[in-house]
């Protein structure tokens, strides 16, 4: 009978006992998915106000702004964080809103609205390289958990399957249940630990955001790994990154 391949195989230090993983650009490529739809409403609210204010039309980087303001971020942060950085200061808004009102919370659903629309189109790829490293962190028999700033973390992994792979999920949903900060603050990773039965120092965090590995920094966990999916290597590092790699996979049987 073979051996039981131990935590080495995974690219990880000895001690580490389980594993905390930030869903949209880590196991899933919904981060594109993410940043079309911040495209879209944030290019429609800032079109309108142009329209009414007379200043000029600067569209949304899908690229430079979501990295900058909203990567890894709680909706409703991420849209304050974007707005202000154009100087625009938005009340909260709640529910009672209707479609379109110039507020934080009306924003937000909009975004949330064109992002849900795309997960019923089943318009969610998985890394490759990512199942691959789940599945060898399940042969290793480490429990796993999603950490997820987002609402509709629940939808993307059973559309995706990933769920099978997770024994825990810490979402937007928890979050506000919870009243747990979001990202960069380590409140969310701090709950998956707990999830999974784990001190923090005996947890690895995987992020692609620099919020994420900001947070996993903040929380003294035992290892970070930062996944540089758009070429932020040194960034990912500066917040708190223990190794950064382009894929999970490039962890694999590492010497």
């Amino acid at each position: 009978m073979s051996e039981k391949p131990g935590v080495e195989t995974l690219g990880l230090p000895v001690g580490i006992k389980a594993c905390l993983f930030d869903l949209d650009g880590v196991l899933t490529q919904t981060a594109k998915v993410h940043a079309a739809a911040w495209k879209e409403t944030f290019d429609e609210f800032l079109r309108a106000r142009a329209e009414r204010t007379g200043e000029p039309f600067v569209p949304f980087d899908p690229v430079a702004d979501y990295d900058e303001y909203v990567d890894g971020m709680p909706r409703e942060d991420g849209t304050r964080t974007f707005l202000r950085s154009r100087g625009i200061d938005l009340p909260e808004g709640g529910p009672e809103d209707t479609s379109g009102a110039d507020t934080v919370y009306s924003v937000s659903m909009r975004k949330n609205e064109l992002v849900q629309r795309r997960i019923a189109e089943h318009d969610i790829d998985v890394f490759d390289g990512s199942v691959r490293y789940l599945k060898a962190v399940r042969a290793v028999g480490l429990p796993t958990a999603v950490v997820s700033s987002s609402a509709n973390c629940k939808d993307v992994i059973e559309v995706t399957g990933l769920v099978s792979y997770l024994d825990a999920r810490i979402d937007g949903t928890t979050a506000a249940q919870e009243h747990l900060a979001g990202k960069p603050a380590p409140d969310t990773f701090l709950a998956g630990a707990k999830a999974l039965g784990v001190q923090p120092s005996e947890a690895v965090v995987f992020e692609d955001a620099l919020a994420g590995v900001a947070a996993g920094h903040a929380g003294g966990f035992g290892f970070v790994v930062g996944v540089d999916r758009v070429g932020q290597a040194d960034g990912l590092r500066e917040h708190g990154a223990t190794v950064v790699v382009t894929d999970l996979a490039d962890l694999l049987d590492q010497k």
